[in-house]
């Protein structure tokens, strides 16, 4: 009798064990523009879907929430974080941001301090940023071209974040791997751009 007694906390432990809730899911945010939104091509095809494929491999209790929009532009981005932010609550934002901004000739000034306010913001909220860099072509002359890669280079030494100074650096300098826009990557380009990127990201998962 003792014995059964004795036997009934344990087995009551036991069930509440079994019964314990799981550990909540942490989420990688990407906020990006076309390149990260996989234009021209289905979704799953994209590097960004690559990416999330691959943590649900190799990081269970992680998922991966693309934010990303055609045509975005830093300052939309900024406008965005705040509300991203609060629906999906991310462990790491990937800022993928600037293309846009680069293409239209926007002020460096005011790419600058878009990107800063969604990485402030981002940090506030307790998220680990990855932020990826772009080039520009020299067309637009070289004061442009430099200021635009020396905006994300300063931001990440700045702020200590994790950095891809260039998302396409696998892929710029072959013609094959873009679509006819000779913008947006292929699909067969996209898990090179998956497995560039991965290096960055992987340890703020770990």
């Amino acid at each position: 009798m003792l014995s059964m007694l004795l036997a009934l906390p344990l087995a009551a432990a036991a069930q509440g064990t079994a019964r314990a809730a799981p550990a909540p899911t942490r989420t990688v945010l990407v906020m990006g523009d076309s390149l990260s939104a996989a234009h021209g091509l289905a979704a799953s095809q994209g590097w960004v879907a690559l990416t999330s494929a691959r943590i649900a491999t190799t990081h269970p209790g992680w998922k991966l929430v693309n934010a990303s929009i055609s045509g975005e532009t830093t300052a939309g981005g900024a406008s965005r974080i705040a509300g991203e932010l609060r629906r999906h609550r991310p462990s790491v934002v990937v800022i993928e941001l600037g293309a846009n901004d680069g293409l239209r000739g926007l002020p460096l000034a005011q790419s600058r301090a878009n990107l800063e306010r969604m990485i402030e913001a981002s940090t506030a909220a307790g998220a680990r940023v990855l932020l990826i860099g772009m080039r520009m072509p020299p067309n637009l002359g070289r004061a442009y071209t430099e200021g635009f890669a020396r905006n994300y280079a300063e931001l990440a030494k700045a702020d200590g974040l994790a950095f891809v100074p260039f998302l396409l650096e696998p892929i710029a300098l072959d013609r094959s791997a873009f679509q006819d826009d000779n913008l947006h990557p292929v699909a067969e380009a996209q898990p090179r751009l998956r497995d560039h990127v991965w290096p960055a990201l992987k340890p703020l998962l770990d």
